[in-house]
C-alpha cells in the first residue's frame, strides 16, 4: 500500500506530483530544489546555499514519514554545472556518515525553475 507524505516544512509541489511517497518500508521522496518553503523562492546564495536548503527540505519530508537522513539508501544529485560538484558535495558530505548511501551525479541542461541542484532519495527502514 502506498500512502502521500506531504511537510509543510518543504516546498509544496509545483506540479502533478507528491513531495513523496511511502511504499511498505521505503519512502521515494521527488526531487527536492533549494526553495524556502516559507516564500517558494531560491534561498540567497549560490551551489552550496541551494544544498544547504535541500537537505533541510529532505529532512522535513523524511521526518513527516517517521524517517531521518540515516535512512537514506539512494540519492541522486542533478547539477545544472558539473563545475558545482565539488561545492554542492562539500556541503552533501554534511549530512551522511558512512556507510554513505549509493549515489548518481549527473549535469543536465535546465532545471525546474532554472535550479542550480535537485537532490531526490530513497530511504528504507526496518
Amino acid at each position: 500500500m502506498k500512502q502521500v507524505i506531504f511537510s509543510k516544512q518543504a516546498p509544496a509541489a509545483i506540479g502533478p506530483y507528491s513531495q513523496a511517497i511511502q511504499a511498505g518500508n521505503f519512502v521515494f521522496l521527488s526531487g527536492q530544489l533549494g526553495l524556502d518553503p516559507a516564500t517558494g523562492e531560491f534561498v540567497a546564495g549560490a551551489i552550496a546555499e541551494q544544498t544547504q536548503q535541500i537537505f533541510k527540505n529532505i529532512q522535513a519530508v523524511l521526518s513527516e514519514a517517521g524517517f531521518n537522513l540515516s535512512h537514506v539508501v539512494k540519492t541522486t544529485v542533478f547539477l545544472a554545472d558539473m563545475t558545482d560538484f565539488a561545492a554542492m558535495n562539500e556541503v552533501y558530505a554534511q549530512h551522511f556518515e558512512a556507510p554513505y548511501p549509493a549515489r548518481s551525479a549527473v549535469a543536465v541542461k535546465t532545471l525546474p525553475k532554472n535550479a542550480l541542484v535537485e537532490i531526490e532519495v530513497t530511504a528504507f527502514k526496518d
